[in-house]
C-alpha cells in the first residue's frame, strides 16, 4: 500500500525523563553522553557526520537524553550484556548522513541473541550461519519481487546502507536475551527526532513501514513530497498476511526512477 502523506503541522513534545547530567568516560564513548569533550571525536554528537551532528547535537542537552545516558551507564556498570556493541549503537546514522538518505526501513529493537545485532535494522553479520527468519523473508520477497537471485549468506546489509537506505531501529539497544528491555528509556524520543528531521527534508524520501509499530511512525511523516509504503512485518508470524507479495522493492525503485534518483540494487546486500 502506497500513501502520500497530507501536509500537516507536526505536533508533539519531548518527554522530560530525567535531570542529572552524566559524566562517565567508559559509557560516553560510542554510546550517547550528555556531557562531552568537544575535542573528542569519538563521542556523541562529534562522532556523527556533519548533517546529523547539526540536527541532533541539541538532543544531548535534553533531560530525556541525560536520563537515557544514566540508564545505559547503570546497565553497563551492572555487567549486563548489551547489544549491539557500543561502537555500533549509532551505526545507522554514522554511516549514512542526512542528505544521503533515499529510503528508510524502520525496525523495532535490536536482535537480543548473541552475535546478531550490528546496529542496522534487520541486519546480522555475514558470518552468522543461521539467519533470523524475518531477514530470510525479506530476502525471499526480494527474489520473488525482482526475479533475481540473492546471496542469502551476505546479511550485514552494508550494501544497502552504502546506496542510501537508512536501516533504523526505533530503540537502539537491548539487554541480552530480554526483548524490548530498553523500551521507553528515551530511545524512542531520539529516533522520533531522526524521523521528524527526515520529514522536514525537501528532497523526497521513501519510508518502508513494516508492521504496526513502524506504521505508527507515519504520524511523523506529514510532508507531501515523501512516500510511504506499508505492509505487515516480515516475521514468520505475519509475513504471509501481506509482506510476502508486497513488492516494496520494485515499487521503491519505480518511485526512485520517477524522482530521478538511482535505483537500489537490493541484491547487493554487502560491500
Amino acid at each position: 500500500m502506497l500513501l502520500r502523506p497530507k501536509v500537516a503541522s507536526r505536533v508533539g513534545a519531548v518527554a522530560q525523563l530525567g535531570e542529572r547530567v552524566v559524566r562517565n568516560d567508559e559509557v560516553a564513548g560510542s554510546i550517547p553522553a550528555s556531557s562531552i569533550n568537544n575535542s573528542d571525536d569519538s563521542r556523541f554528537p562529534n562522532n556523527l557526520p556533519p548533517g546529523w551532528k547539526k540536527l541532533l547535537a541539541e538532543e544531548a542537552t535534553k533531560p530525556y537524553f541525560q536520563s537515557l545516558t544514566e540508564f545505559l551507564k547503570k546497565e553497563y556498570q551492572s555487567k549486563k550484556i548489551i547489544y549491539p556493541a557500543r561502537e555500533n549503537i549509532l551505526r545507522a546514522i554514522r554511516e549514512l548522513d542526512y542528505d544521503k538518505v533515499k529510503v528508510v526501513i524502520l525496525g523495532q529493537d535490536p536482535y537480543h541473541g548473541p552475535n546478531q545485532a550490528i546496529g542496522l535494522s534487520f541486519a546480522v553479520p555475514n558470518s552468522l550461519k543461521i539467519k533470523p527468519p524475518s531477514l530470510m523473508n525479506i530476502f525471499k520477497e526480494i527474489q520473488s519481487d525482482l526475479e533475481e537471485k540473492i546471496d542469502m549468506s551476505k546479511s550485514d546489509l552494508s550494501g544497502w546502507a552504502h546506496q542510501g537506505v537508512l536501516l533504523l531501529n526505533t530503540v537502539l539497544t537491548v539487554r541480552a536475551a530480554e526483548a524490548f528491555s530498553h523500551r521507553e528509556k528515551g530511545w524512542e524520543i531520539f529516533t522520533d527526532k531522526i524521523i521528524s528531521s527526515l520529514n522536514e527534508r525537501k528532497e523526497p524520501i521513501i519510508f518502508l513501514l513494516w508492521g504496526s509499530p513502524a506504521q505508527k511512525k507515519s504520524e511523523l511523516i506529514k510532508n507531501k513530497q515523501h512516500f510511504i509504503l506499508k505492509a505487515p512485518h516480515p516475521s514468520p508470524l505475519s509475513a504471509h498476511r501481506g509482506f510476502l507479495g508486497c513488492q516494496h522493492f520494485s515499487k521503491t525503485n519505480s518511485i526512485l526512477k520517477k524522482i530521478n534518483e538511482l535505483s537500489i540494487d537490493w541484491t547487493k546486500t554487502s560491500l
